[in-house]
């Protein structure tokens, strides 16, 4: 070796399957922030659609609307005498929602507002207890909740409780959604049997619509072609032997692993990997495995990591029956995220073409 030259070090891979991350009450709380993926996101970088008018009218509104929550106000006056503004981002995936959400929890600042996915507050509840998450979120200005749904009847009636306690504090609530909220739980459980409490949650907020096409690509499902095995095995080598640290995962290991960890702390499971190769990939036809994936490919999202499928591609990961059915929006929104990231370079690697999967993740 040349003086004065350095070898890079190897980093052995290591599996998603081998990790059992725990987060405690005072870890939930302090990941109440925008995701890496949004870090740096702000009403200025989103790049509204000319075409669609709507989306610069719901910049221009959470953009007035956190001028309003950073501007002081008496204590007592403000919050007995005037509600405080909630409002819900209704539109399809890849609209730029989640953007100007991240944005407004910005231009609030961290102290006084909290970001989280509706799964993570769900959590929180039963990390911390009701009372105790109603005290903690309750000093916050405002409360962002990303990817708001109903899956289950238990849900609908702790986040109705939950967001009234809020409201009623003086919190604003800003949520985003594919899915109105009178709508919400539809083709998911009786939803008709909760139809009170559905209505309620409804009745606290602002529906702004966001019209749009999916800005990560633009011809339906993505294209994204798999790849034999051996060669997501190779890839992530090399990326690790050029000091990434990737994950090489068999999928149905991973997909029983997943089945064990509740979901909010996927984010944690994903935690300081550069990449993830998976082997063995099979189409799924499994609400319950495909709404733990759909978490998981968000959190690979929210940390931008590229990743490769061996033996089936984006395009075919999902039944045609699961896509026509009640979760339809979400695993789409999964495959469009899953085909970004797919086409996203590896460490030391190039990309594979992937249709018209971006090389970069655009946060508009």
């Amino acid at each position: 070796m040349r003086a004065g030259t350095r070898r890079l070090a190897v980093v052995p891979l290591v599996a998603l399957t081998d990790r059992s991350p725990q987060t405690s009450p005072e870890q939930l709380l302090a990941g109440l922030v925008p995701p890496p993926q949004f870090a740096g996101a702000s009403f200025d970088t989103y790049v509204p659609d000319g075409a669609h008018p709507s989306q610069a009218r719901a910049q221009e509104l959470l953009r007035d609307l956190g001028t309003r929550l950073v501007r002081p106000a008496r204590k007592g006056l403000f919050r007995r005498s005037t509600p405080p503004p909630s409002v819900y981002l209704d539109g399809g995936y890849g609209v730029g929602k989640t953007h100007l959400l991240a944005s407004l929890a910005h231009a609030v600042g961290p102290e006084r507002s909290a970001y989280g996915t509706f799964v993570e507050y769900t959590h929180l509840v039963g990390a911390l207890g009701f009372a105790a998450c109603v005290r903690e979120l309750s000093t916050r200005a405002l409360v962002a909740i990303d990817e708001f749904e109903l899956d289950d009847p238990g849900d609908t009636v702790l986040m109705s409780r939950l967001l009234r306690e809020l409201a009623d504090a003086g919190v604003s609530l800003v949520a985003t959604s594919n899915t109105l909220p009178e709508a919400l739980g539809e083709g998911r459980f009786a939803a008709e049997d909760f139809l009170r409490e559905i209505q309620a949650l409804a009745s606290r907020f602002e529906v702004v619509r966001i019209d749009g096409e999916d800005y990560r690509q633009r011809t339906g499902r993505p294209q994204s072609a798999a790849l034999p095995d051996e060669e997501v095995r190779a890839l992530a080598e090399r990326a690790s032997d050029g000091g990434a640290s990737v994950a090489l995962d068999d999928f149905a290991d991973l997909v029983a692993h997943l089945s064990r960890i509740h979901p909010s702390r996927y984010g944690a499971l994903v935690d300081g990997v550069d990449a993830l190769g998976l082997t063995g990939v099979r189409q799924i036809d499994d609400d319950m495995v495909g709404l733990r994936l759909v978490v998981l490919i968000d959190r690979l999202y929210d940390r931008g990591v590229p990743v490769r499928l061996g033996s089936t591609g984006v395009a075919d990961l999902v039944s045609e029956r699961m896509l026509s059915k009640g979760y339809r929006k979400k695993y789409f929104r999964a495959l469009s995220r899953l085909g970004a990231l797919a086409g996203l370079d590896l460490p030391g690697a190039p990309a594979p073409v992937a249709g018209d999967a971006a090389s970069t993740l655009p946060q508009a």
